[in-house]
Formats: C-alpha cells, structure tokens, sequence
C-alpha cells in the first residue's frame, strides 16, 4: 500500500521500520520539528525524523496541519492510508478523510481505557494487571474512533515504563502489519462508552514521591514514571532519581531506611533497584551504594 507515516518519538520508529520491511510505500513521513538539544542547544531531528532519513523518505515536519496548503499538500500524496502513532499533532478531518482508508492509530491502550497522552504511564501507576495495542481507525475525538484491532499483555510486577514500552512499540508493529493486510476484511468495533478512562499527560509535579502512601502506591510511581521524568526523593541532601523498583517486607516509620535500599512506607516497603544521583549515570543499586553513604531516613 501507498502510505504516509506520522510518528515522533522513540516508540514510533519500529513501526516505521515494520511498514518499511513489509514493503509498503511510504509516500511522507510526518514529524515533529526538530528541537534545541545538546550543550550547544543546536536543532536537532527527533526518533523518526532520524530513522526516516537514513531510510531515504521524505520528512516533513509542519508546525501545523490547520492551513489549507498544508492539507492540500497532504490530499496531494494519494495515499491509501495513514499510519499515526505517538505524531503530537492535531488532526484536522480534511486530513482524517484525504487517505483513501482513511488514517489508523497505534494507541497503546486497551480502549476506551486510558485514552490520552500517556496511557503506558498511567497503566503502570493505576496498578493495571494487563494493557495492550488497539489499532483504531481515527477520528476527530479524542481517541474515541473504531478499533480495527486490539490484544493485550499482562504488565509484569516489575515492569517499568520503559520495558513495557518497548514490549508494546513492538506488538504495534506486528499488529498495524496485519492489520493493513486484512484491512478490508476487519469489523471496526465501536468503542464502548462504559469505563472511559484518561490518560492524562505527565506532570513533574508528581514525581515525588510521598513515603507515607502504601508501598504499593510507591512502587507503581517510581515504575511507572521510569525513565521520565523519574520518581524523585531527598538522599542525604540530594534529589536522588528513582528508576526501578519492587515491593519488599519490612515495616517502620515512613522514609526509614530499613536495609541497602530498601525504604519503609506508609504501609509496607519497598525496595529501591536502580537509582541516579544529580549529574551521575543511573545505577543498580548495589553500584549506587558502593559510592554513597546512605542516610538513615528519606525525605
């Protein structure tokens, strides 16, 4: 099939190696601008619009898609379909409806659970026991359109953001796959308006971390904000980023130090697995702990 691809981040560029590797042509691949990064703050292209280029496909990467050449030169492609995952743009319907099939989401979430910005995080923070991939025939709501296709995964009890982001970047590939081969044969399934949840987007704000919740609550936080924006508490006079984790036995005042990196909550304990002090590399903890002088309580 004759595609467009819009995609930005890290999670999106498997998918387009996927279509690429299946055979599809890839007419655009649309992405975000390229952003100030580095010490010298210089622009530079993000994920997919890197992937993209030693693809050989044209990028384009408009701040907008609202203006009518914009979404002229979009019609202009003639696509057959348009495969959207994680792009970071509104879309408008002229751009809804110019692909012949229209335009398919990769959204990481069982639907119409956790539709929204960040549906790995707040899975993994909500205590979830499973999440999955929908293939979504898009809309102009908020990921409310047809699901085409959907399956799920069990999160693991030490699953962090990043593992199962790439565990679920990896079903969307094989999935949107399938999906584009049988796409005329599949039933959209309209999504039900019973257990709409939103995931909303991450704010800093709420990585950190409050000793005096259950242990249970600690441990999907540190998970769930892994490796962004990282869950954060107060060691020894620095803010101490905490990355992995699980739950442990234990008890005591909340943000005691119990043993190593094993810290009391509320209720319960939890234990501390990979750790990132100010300007340091993230470590296991046993590295961590080699080259600090743990405190006896936690903030």
């Amino acid at each position: 099939m004759r595609l467009v691809f819009m995609g930005s981040p890290d999670f999106s560029v498997p998918v387009l190696e996927a279509l690429v590797e299946a055979g599809h042509e890839i007419a655009a691949v649309y992405c975000q601008p390229p952003r100030p990064a580095g010490r010298g703050k210089k622009d530079r292209p993000g994920p997919v619009h890197a992937r993209a280029l030693e693809l050989g496909l044209e990028v384009r990467h408009p701040v907008s898609l609202k203006s009518a050449e914009e979404q002229q030169a979009f019609a202009d492609l003639n696509a057959d379909a348009a495969v959207v995952v994680a792009y970071g743009l509104i879309l408008p319907q002229a751009i809804l409806d110019a692909p012949t099939h229209g335009c398919l989401n990769i959204h990481a979430s069982l639907l119409p659970r956790w539709r929204g910005a960040a549906p790995i995080h707040r899975a993994i923070m909500a205590g979830d026991a499973e999440t999955g991939i929908c293939i979504m025939q898009m809309e102009a709501g908020l990921d409310t359109g047809p699901v085409l296709l959907r399956e799920a995964t069990p999160i693991g009890a030490e699953e962090t953001t990043a593992l199962l982001h790439d565990r679920l970047a990896a079903m969307g590939s094989r999935m949107i796959v399938d999906a584009l081969a049988r796409l005329t044969d599949l039933t959209p399934e309209v999504q039900s308006e019973d257990g709409v949840t939103y995931a909303t987007k991450i704010d800093k704000a709420e990585a950190r971390v409050d000793w005096a919740r259950p242990a249970v609550d600690v441990d999907r936080l540190i998970r769930g904000l892994s490796p962004f924006p990282g869950a954060k508490c107060d060691m020894a006079g620095e803010q101490v980023k905490l990355l992995a984790s699980r739950l442990a036995d234990g008890s005591g005042a909340a943000g005691q130090v119990l043993d190593g990196l094993t810290i009391a909550c509320g209720d319960g304990a939890v234990e501390v697995l990979r750790a990132q002090r100010p300007g340091k590399r993230a470590m296991e903890a046993e590295d961590f702990l080699r080259g600090f002088d743990m405190p006896d309580q936690v903030g």
